[in-house]
């Protein structure tokens, strides 16, 4: 892992303008879709169980967030998922609140047990939920330390043969064997609506640009947190990191990853 690997991405990302179907909730679909514009990437937006499908085949990579769940996008998620999967189409999926109530957890767990995903990415909690501990959830807030959902991450990595993301003051991405560790960030990130949904599509830009999933999620969350590092230098307050984290992302260069890299590689 290097910060060469990680511009190369950034670079393909930029040049190639991947198309990143996002079936996600109302509260972040802006916010998302300036990350990925601000990257580099092409945003869509479908959530009709009409179009799913059609959608997710034109598609580089397919992102699944659960945060405002209805039956009606249950649905459109599974067939999106499904399209994804019959054409090899890497696929992001983010169990937001997992946990919180019975509804969200069985919803998460069917989607999964249908198709597995390239890449889940959760908070400590979520990711402690699909793998079948007892936890408490605020929300969907965390009220686990990410350093507590290690073995359960290794545990759901293994279930799906997918990547599995712990977000945190500290990331853990995992594959079942390896891991990396990102320390990158900013303390003032989890005041902002939307950073850790912004992270998951993030993935789903670099899984289109990185058949390697493992490296394409971690080099997603070096990014994010790095951006957000940026962004915090210049903020005054969380009103204004959403504005700068932004533009932090369209502007990023090898030079600023020179200047805050933090080896993510676990000794």
């Amino acid at each position: 892992m290097t910060v060469a690997s990680l511009f190369d991405d950034l670079q393909k990302i930029r040049t190639r303008a991947p198309l990143v179907h996002n079936i996600t909730n109302y509260v972040v679909m802006n916010n998302t879709a300036n990350a990925l514009l601000a990257l580099g990437a092409s945003p869509v937006m479908a959530h009709a169980r009409e179009e799913v499908a059609e959608m997710t085949a034109l598609s580089a990579a397919l992102v699944i967030n659960i945060g405002t769940l209805s039956s009606e996008w249950l649905d459109a998620m599974a067939l999106a998922m499904a399209a994804a999967q019959g054409r090899g189409i890497p696929i992001v999926f983010d169990p937001v609140g997992a946990g919180a109530t019975t509804f969200r957890t069985q919803s998460c767990l069917s989607l999964l047990d249908n198709v597995a995903p390239t890449v889940i990415r959760g908070n400590a909690s979520e990711i402690m939920t699909l793998a079948g501990s007892s936890v408490q959830t605020k929300g969907v807030d965390s009220v686990a330390a990410e350093s507590g959902a290690a073995s359960a991450a290794f545990a759901l990595a293994v279930k799906y043969s997918c990547v599995v993301v712990v977000s945190g003051a500290v990331d853990l991405i995992t594959d079942g064997k390896n891991q990396f560790q990102v320390r990158n960030g900013h303390q003032m990130m989890p005041r902002v609506t939307g950073l850790g949904c912004s992270a998951t599509a993030l993935i789903g830009a670099f899984c289109a640009v990185n058949d390697n999933a493992l490296l394409a999620a971690t080099h997603a969350m070096l990014t994010m947190g790095i951006c957000g590092e940026i962004a915090a230098h210049q903020a005054a307050g969380p009103g204004t990191l959403q504005l700068h984290i932004i533009d932090a992302f369209y502007n990023l260069t090898k030079q600023q990853l020179d200047s805050h890299w933090l080896d993510p590689e676990v000794k």
